[in-house]
Parts: C-alpha cells; structure tokens; sequence
C-alpha cells in the first residue's frame, strides 16, 4: 500500500498499473494534479494470499483546496508479489 500511495506522489503510472491486478486494471491510468501531503494506514490484514488495507491518504486538489480519500482496499498476492484488486469507500464522516 505504502509503494502504491509514493507512486501516486511521484505520478509512477507504470508501477502503478504493474501492481494492479489485471482482472481489474483499467489498462490506462491518467493522474489528477494533486499535491499529495500523507497517508494514515489505519489497519492492515492478510489471511494466506489475500489482504485488506485500510487508509486515508490527504491531499490538495488543483484548486489548493484540501482533500481525503478513505479506502478500504482488496489485495491478492500471486507469485510472491501483492496486487491491487480494489477498493470500497467507507460510508463514514471521518
């Protein structure tokens, strides 16, 4: 999750859509213009190969204004790497 979130900041498309599962790729990926100011992993699981990490990760939007994304995300891992499957967004008021 922590690699994923520093391509984010570092706008590694190609990383990004290497450690995404490719039954759920979107096969392209354009990045919003987003300042990235840090990410909070609020509870990390695996049973065997899959695992569920929840985040919020802030950010500033092109407009300056401050932003939070809280996902609760689905991994697999598959030859010995993890992969991105998807993930829902808590129906909360953080």
């Amino acid at each position: 999750m922590r690699s994923r979130y520093s391509a984010y900041v570092l706008g590694l498309i190609e990383y990004l859509l290497a450690t995404w599962h490719p039954s759920t790729s979107p096969g392209e990926l354009e990045l919003q213009p987003v300042k990235w100011l840090g990410l909070e992993v609020r509870d990390a699981a695996s049973s065997g190969d899959a695992g569920v990490v929840e985040f919020v990760a802030r950010c500033r939007n092109s407009l300056g204004r401050a932003e939070r994304m809280h996902e609760v995300s689905r991994f697999v891992r598959e030859g010995g790497r993890w992969y991105y499957i998807d993930g829902q967004f808590p129906a909360d008021a953080d």
